[in-house]
């Protein structure tokens, strides 16, 4: 799959994954944008990594397998944020 039309789905993906995570129950969602992080493209494999405009949107690792043609998408919300002095 080309780098262009892989990200276009993984935005597809994320757009419906945070719809269905941030609708009240009248099916209202507030506006956000998704973005790319990061993506890569290594022989027949993509990878990216992306999130939201929302306040507290988690970020997506949405993988593409090449071989089986399937997409594997993983979910992270940032658990805690410290500073350590170097």
């Amino acid at each position: 799959m080309d780098n262009q039309k892989f990200i276009n789905r993984c935005i597809a993906v994320v757009q419906q994954r945070i719809e269905n995570e941030y609708s009240d129950s009248s099916g209202a969602c507030p506006d956000f944008e998704v973005f790319v992080v990061w993506s890569c493209k290594t022989l027949q494999n993509n990878k990216a990594i992306l999130s939201a405009t929302l306040k507290g949107a988690p970020l997506f690792e949405v993988t593409h397998n090449g071989d089986k043609n399937e997409m594997y998408v993983d979910t992270y919300t940032k658990k805690s944020n410290e500073c350590i002095k170097v």
